[in-house]
This record gives C-alpha cells, structure tokens and sequence, in this order.
C-alpha cells in the first residue's frame, strides 16, 4: 500500500515522494483495466510533531486533547492550534502539536510556510546531530529517526491531500517547496558523520551481539546512503543531486497529467437507448456525477448521464454496455491518457527512463533494475525467471480463454465474433460468465454493501487474530465528511492501533486506484506523554461506488477483494509487535515481499463462512444463497491465464524498460511495448495503445523495476494461505491456532527480519509455486 517504497524508513524512502500502498486487486480481475495509480502510490510515515530532539523548541503549546497513545476511550480532540507571539507560524497547523494530523484545516496557503519552516528547523537538527554523532543507538539511530519522522509527518500530510483532494492551489504550493525538499533529503542522505557512523557499528567487535533489527537497520542505512551518492565525488554528487530533482518534478507531473487526463473527458449521453445493458447501478453514478456537472435534474431513468475514465465509471461500459461504438469511444479514450497535447507524458516517460539510466552508472550500476533490486529480495534474473515462468504457465490458457470468448460471441450471433477487439473482450467475457456460471456480478451487488462488508472483514479479523474494531468516528480530524475513523483493540480491549477509511470515488478531487497508507508508525522512541511505545495509525482509501438514492454503496465482487487487500496491508502496518520504529510494520520489509499479507486476505473472499458472512441482502438481511457461493467459488479461476498474463505484461515491460531499454536509441517505449505485447497479450496491443501514459506504478510511483513484485509476492501470499488449507478452513480451532502463527511472524515481526526468514518461521519451509498454480487453475498446464 502506493503506493508507498517500504524500504527502512530513509531519505530513499523519502526521495520517492512517500510512496503508497496501492492496491492491485482490480489489476488482476479485470482484463480492461490498466494499472492503478499507485504503491501511487503518497507513502506517509507520520507521528506526532512536537520532538524534545528540536532545541529550539522553547515550550510545547497548551493541547486540547487527550494522550491518544495510552487513552482507553474515545473523547473529541480539537483540530484548532494554540496560537503563540508569532502567528504566522505557529497557528500554521502543520507545525502545530497535536495527536492527529489537523486534516480539516490545512489549507494550501499553510504549505509553503510550514514546510519551509519545517526544513529550516530540521537542518538545525541535523547539524546538531552531525556534532555530536557517535556509532551508538542513543547518539545516531534515535535523533535521525526522529528527524526523519518529522519530515514525513508533514509533508505526508501536504501530499496525501493532494491525492485526496487535490486542487491547484495545493499543487502550486507544493510545487514551490518541493526543491526545498528534495535538497534537504540529499543533504541528508549524503551526511558522511552519520554514514561513518553506521559503519562504524557494522565493524565493531559488538556487531554479533546486536539483535536482528538493529542489523538490519544498520545494514540498510549503510546500502541505502550508498544509493543515495554518499560515495560519489563532489563533481558526480552534484550531477547525482540534479538528477534526482528533476525525477522528483518528473514523477509528480506525471501524476498530475494522469489525474488531469482523467478528469478531462466526459461523454454526456442524453438517449437511454445508446445505454443498453448498463445496470441500474452505473445510470445512477452517471446521473450523480451529471449532477454534479450542473445538470441539476440528472436522474438514473430519464438522464442526462455523463461517462467518464474514472474507474467505476469506464469499467462499466466496458462490461455492459451493448453499444459497440461507445465501448470503442471508452476504450480508446481511456489507453490514450496523457498522450497528447498539453498533458502529454511521453517526453517525461522519456526523460525519466534518460536520467534513471544516468543514475544508475553514477553509482556503478548496468542499469536502474539492477540498483531497484540492491533492496528487494529478488535479482534481475530470478524475477525474469519467474516472470518467465509464470508466462509459460499462463499462455495456452490464455488462448484457451478468447476461443472460448469468441465462439461464445458467434453463439449470440455477434457480428465481430471472428474479429473481436480490445473493447469486446470484456463486454463477452462478462456475457460467457454470467452464461456458463449463471451469475451476474450487478445482481450481486445488493449482496454487499459496504457496512456488511466491513462487519463481516472485521470479524475475520477478530477470529484470525484475536483484535476487535469499533468505529471512532469524531476521534480524530478527517478530510472529508464520508471518511471513517475507527480503534483496534486487543484481546484484552487495550487500543492497539488506529486507521482511516476514505472509501468512495470522488473524481474531481481524489485520484483513482486504492491504496494503504502509514499515518504513525509504531515506536518507542517517539512516544509521548509517558506512554511506552507510539501506536500505528494508518489510513486506507478505497474509490468505489458512493451510495446512490438513499441505499448504502452496493459493492462488486471485485470491489470487495479490494477492500481487503487493502486491509490486508493495514493489518501489518497496525499488528507489528516491532518496537525500532525503523523497521515497524511494513517499514524495512524488502518491496517484493510486501504484497502478501494484502494477497493473502483476497484468499478469504471464497471461504464460505466468511463470504456468507458479508453477502446479507442491505434490504432483507437475506444471506446469498449457498447454490450462488458455489457458483462463485467456480467461477475464481474463470479466465485465469488471461487475468494472469495481463499482469505479466506490466511486470514484463517494466523490466524491459529498465534493463534493456535504450533512451534515445532506435525502439521507442511504444515499439518495446508492443514487442512485449505480442509475447503477453492473445490479442496484441493496438498501435496507437499508449497505456504506457498512464502507467503511473513506474513512472509516478514506486513500482519502477519492481512491479514483478505482485507476482513474486503472489507465490508468497498463495502459499500461506494454503498453510490453512492444510489446518483445515472449517476446523475453527486450528484456523485460530495458525491464524495467531500468521500475526506473530508475517505480521509481527516487520522489517526487523529478512522477508525469507519470517516467511520459513511461519510455514515451517521455504515458499513454493504450487499454491498460486493450484488456486489459479494453472497446476496442471505448468506441471
């Protein structure tokens, strides 16, 4: 979760622009679908602002809320700072003191002060640390932590409104300090009293005696400062430092085009007829968002209804509408963003890929891949060689798939039956499922909706992990009326943890995708008012359906494998029992490693008890009935070859881009994506296809030679989840026996292990394929 690097916690880290934990559910489910913004993905690890590091800090101002780190019970805290002698910054809430970011009054005129500020006093700090440095845990590791906190605190703030409403004046703001930023991480980063610090800790005589976290923590210091041009000479440092600036402004405005192509097309449909097929549900968000646009009298029956690339919204044409042409219209549209004009990202895809190769020679690397998987658990050629693998495995049922696609189509008498294209792919796919499993995904939708939902997620979690979840609205500050704010306890009713959920799409203000994201991390160091240890908060965002017509938002299937993957990356964010803050949660755990407790809650969504425990009619209280639970769990494989060779196309051309790719030479990124295409896609890409445009994993978030990383963690996350299988799903008893093995390694220990060792601790052996195969119907292709 953007998505969201979860490297330690570091100035790599926050060189990339605080990337989140982005989900990658509807990726898998849904052959029309590019990638979601990500892993996209603003990634914030926050905490509380005030820090007795800062020596300035003459007093703390009076605070009108109660410890949330050791209060039991839920008060109202004021989001309203305390004024002092200076008003224009200290009533600036963002260097204000309190226990939750002040999300509902930062505005952007507070962002170029505060973090100006906030820079001015963190370069205070770090010189007094570079004084008094010395290579112990007291003198380096817990004044740099709270230095780098500080920094993510805040502009995590600033950045996560951007993705959640985003607006001009806030990206003008940011705009304006993020130089600002940027050279006070390099300055940072490139500090050789704290490098030399850190070596000296590796290469004392008291090496062998530090615990597992604190190696691992010094170890990823020492690489990561490395990677940050520690090393290089004053000349290549300062080359180094302009190449990362202009990634940084690249990588943002790249974003930016994405969410402005997005916005920018609206298809307003005034006759019913050209709508045919689409539920009742899509007339609806079309309505609303015609409503939305000044037609004040929009209604789900009588229109006008506006279509727009906005996720809900375009994969429902896709799926259901019968007119061919405004499939085509939509399709074309949607693979088409930020690739012309004004909002054009070619020429920065161009640049981007140009200075990462730059990057990657400076610091002695082939190629950027390679210096991507110096802190990932894989190499080049065994994430290749997987990738490969899986291909191979995916392949003949992939083309098995559109046979069956197509003499579906020519049963109904489709004139493009022996010609379909990328816009029909889906609308008959959808029809063949709905035929050969007689299911139709928005006749379920009433089966879920998003309170039953959450019920039924938060008792699995209360069964698998022994924690309860209570609602804590008014508990903390939101940015929007429609988000959520709830308290995790333990068995023993102690607040363990806190999180946020934003669920409904907002186009005009909120990117698209889904993604997880650090608010607090888990730490003893930076705890406060005599509390033991800082709890984690995190907050999840979700871009579904808003309740439309006086019902609550009705949920597809697939939206709800959504929700738990996220919930997933929640889980071991807020379940850590990793006091080193550095390596808290899903801090320090290698990138291709973090995917599988997210992966591993989507397995849920098919075990009986708990899908029947979600599925309740909002109207009747009526549970789905068991014959249509046994249609779904036929139709989990349905299509799986396809489902998986469209993600091996993103891991695929991401590698090719990073590795072999030219800048400059003689293919374009359009000519490698279409030779990747041809190996990945029954159907190869159109020619004028430019999804590259959008794919905002690589070249906006934190996916950059890494977005093999959903597959490799797939093995990971398949495998753990047939650790219950094997228990037995209907055994209660050993499902919580194996269910409190998974809390106390896969989501206890964080960072502070290697990702292989946690994984060995859990299932007893190293991981294996043979899960994923089996659970996508691909065992016997591959054997």
């Amino acid at each position: 979760m953007n998505r969201s690097s979860l490297a330690i916690i570091s100035v790599t880290m926050l060189m990339a622009s605080f990337v989140s934990l982005s989900c990658s559910a509807p990726l898998l489910r849904s052959a029309t679908q590019i990638p979601r913004l990500s892993k996209t993905l603003p990634k914030t690890f926050s905490c509380p602002l005030w820090s007795s590091s800062f020596s300035f800090c003459l007093h703390r101002p009076t605070k009108h809320t109660v410890s949330l780190i050791s209060a039991g019970f839920c008060t109202v805290p004021s989001s309203k700072m305390t004024s002092s002698v200076d008003d224009s910054l200290d009533s600036n809430p963002l260097l204000g003191d309190f226990d939750f970011p002040p999300f509902d009054i930062v505005e952007a005129k507070h962002v170029q002060p505060g973090i100006r500020e906030l820079l001015r006093r963190l370069e205070g700090d770090l010189v007094e640390l570079e004084r008094t440095v010395e290579p112990t845990w007291p003198k380096l590791v817990e004044p740099l932590e709270r230095i780098l906190d500080r920094l993510q605190v805040v502009w995590g703030i600033v950045n996560h409104l951007k993705s959640v409403k985003d607006s001009s004046e806030l990206r003008s703001a940011i705009d304006e300090v993020q130089p600002d930023k940027v050279k006070f991480q390099l300055r940072l980063g490139q500090s050789k009293p704290i490098y030399n610090a850190f070596k000296a800790i590796q290469d004392s005589a008291s090496w062998s005696s530090l615990s597992d976290a604190h190696k691992r923590i010094v170890e990823a210091q020492v690489k990561e400062a490395v990677l940050n041009g520690v090393a290089l000479e004053d000349q290549l440092r300062e080359k180094f430092n302009e190449i990362e600036q202009e990634l940084e402004k690249l990588s943002q405005k790249f974003s930016e085009n994405v969410l402005d192509a997005t916005k920018k097309f609206e298809k307003l449909m005034t006759d019913i007829n050209e709508l045919e097929g689409l539920p009742a549900t899509a007339l609806g968000l079309f309505a609303q968002t015609a409503r939305t646009k000044g037609h004040e009298n929009a209604s789900a029956e009588s229109g006008p209804w506006i279509i727009t690339l906005d996720y809900p919204s375009f994969s429902a044409v896709l799926q259901h509408a019968q007119n061919r042409t405004l499939r085509e219209e939509v399709y074309r549209a949607h693979i088409s963003r930020a690739s012309q004009g004004d909002l054009d990202n070619t020429p920065i895809i161009d640049q981007i890929l140009k200075l990462r190769l730059e990057k990657a020679k400076l610091l002695g690397y082939n190629n950027f891949a390679e210096v991507s998987m110096s802190m990932k658990m894989a190499t080049v050629q065994s994430a290749e060689n997987l990738i490969e693998k899986l291909r191979n495995a995916s392949w003949d049922p992939a083309v098995k798939d559109m046979e069956d696609v197509k003499k579906f189509a020519a049963e109904k008498g489709a004139a493009e039956a022996n010609d379909l294209s990328h816009w029909d792919v889906s609308f008959w796919s959808e029809r063949l499922r709905e035929s050969k499993f007689d299911i139709n995904e928005e006749e379920l939708r009433p089966y879920f909706s998003l309170p039953k939902v959450m019920d039924g997620l938060f008792n699995l979690a209360n069964k698998l992990f022994e924690i309860k979840i209570e609602p804590a609205d008014g508990f903390a500050p939101v940015w929007q009326p429609d988000v959520r704010f709830y308290c995790v306890k333990d068995a023993s009713a102690n607040p363990i943890a806190y999180f946020y959920f934003d669920p409904y799409s907002r186009p005009s203000e909120k990117r698209g995708g889904a993604w997880m994201d650090e608010v607090f991390s888990r730490s003893t160091v930076l705890a406060r008012d005599g509390s033991k240890v800082r709890l984690p908060v995190a907050h999840m965002v979700c871009n579904q359906i808003p309740p439309v017509g006086g019902k609550p938002s009705l949920m597809t299937f697939r939206e709800v494998e959504t929700v738990f993957h996220e919930f997933g990356h929640a889980l071991q964010h807020m379940l850590t029992k990793q006091d080193e803050g550095l390596v808290a949660g899903i801090r320090g755990i290698e990138w291709d490693a973090v995917e599988l407790p997210s992966q591993f809650m989507e397995n849920w969504c098919y075990q009986r008890d708990t899908l029947l425990s979600i599925a309740k009619h909002y109207e009747t209280g009526e549970s789905l009935p068991e014959e249509v639970y046994q249609k779904l769990l036929a139709a989990k494989t349905f299509r799986a070859g396809s489902l998986s060779l469209r993600q091996i196309r993103f891991a695929s051309i991401d590698l090719e881009l990073h590795t072999k790719y030219i800048p400059g030479g003689p293919e374009s990124i359009f000519d490698v994506d279409q030779r990747v295409g041809s190996k990945t896609q029954v159907i190869p890409p159109l020619l004028e296809d430019r999804f590259l445009c959008s794919f905002s994993h690589i070249f906006g978030g934190g996916y950059a030679a890494g977005y093999y990383s959903y597959k490799w963690a797939e093995v990971l996350s398949a495998d753990a989840f047939s650790a219950f299988e094997d228990a037995g799903l209907d055994d209660d008893k050993a499902i919580k026996e194996t269910g409190q093995r998974f809390r106390d390694t896969i989501l206890a220990l964080g960072g502070g292990k290697p990702p292989l060792e946690v994984f060995v601790e859990f299932r007893g052996r190293e991981p294996s394929p043979e899960a994923l195969l089996r659970h996508n119907g691909l065992l016997p292709v591959a054997a």
